[in-house]
């Protein structure tokens, strides 16, 4: 049993009701497992989880998150949300799509390139954009409220950590694949842009 600013804190019920097989040896530990944990967090924090949030608007997760993008840095390229945000161009793409069909979004096409899309909130996609922010900055701070300033520091320090080092793995990962002679999916070139974009310093 942990204490945190007063709060006692009991370990996870799922780790009292789940106990690691004898059917395999060295069954992988989940519950110690990086990877694992941070995805349940992941699902939990899944904005379309939040009935309150969800209240808010009909949109799909990657929806809110690409509009969210949009409105903390319009104008915006899709290309710079898919870097921003981790979500592939692809995936991108779809949800731009459908925030215009409706009518959240204003789209005007790049003076030096007709290809890019610039990006902004119209006056209805702005409302909903402040909507949606006022409901997670609530949430923010009801799940900062367990952690102390400084454990809310290293824990935002630790999460940078841990996505370059990811971002890291998996570029490094395509990269090999590549060097055997694979063709290497649209997915896996961004990840490897990605990559070289963050070891640059050209997050321009």
């Amino acid at each position: 049993m942990l204490k945190t600013r007063g709060t006692l804190i009991t370990i996870s019920a799922r780790n009292k009701a789940f106990r690691l097989t004898k059917e395999i040896a060295e069954p992988l530990d989940l519950t110690k497992h990086l990877p694992f944990r941070v995805a349940v967090v992941s699902n939990l924090l899944a904005l379309n989880r939040d009935w309150k949030i969800r209240e808010l608007c009909d949109l799909e997760p990657r929806e809110m998150r690409v509009l969210l993008n949009i409105g903390s840095y319009m104008p915006i390229k899709s290309a710079d949300i898919a870097y921003q945000s981790r979500i592939d161009s692809y995936n991108v793409s779809r949800a731009v799509k459908a925030l215009d069909k409706k009518g959240l979004i204003d789209i005007r096409r790049d003076e030096k390139s007709k290809n890019i899309k610039i990006l902004a909130l119209n006056d209805q996609g702005q409302a909903l954009y402040q909507q949606l922010t006022t409901a997670m900055e609530l949430r923010s701070k009801e799940l900062e409220s367990v952690l102390t300033a400084d454990e809310t520091s290293a824990f935002y320090h630790a999460l940078s950590k841990i996505e370059d080092k990811v971002e890291q793995l998996l570029a490094k990962q395509a990269l090999t694949k590549i060097a055997q002679g694979e063709d290497a999916p649209g997915d896996q070139k961004e990840l490897i842009r990605w990559y070289k974009k963050g070891q640059s310093g050209d997050v321009g």
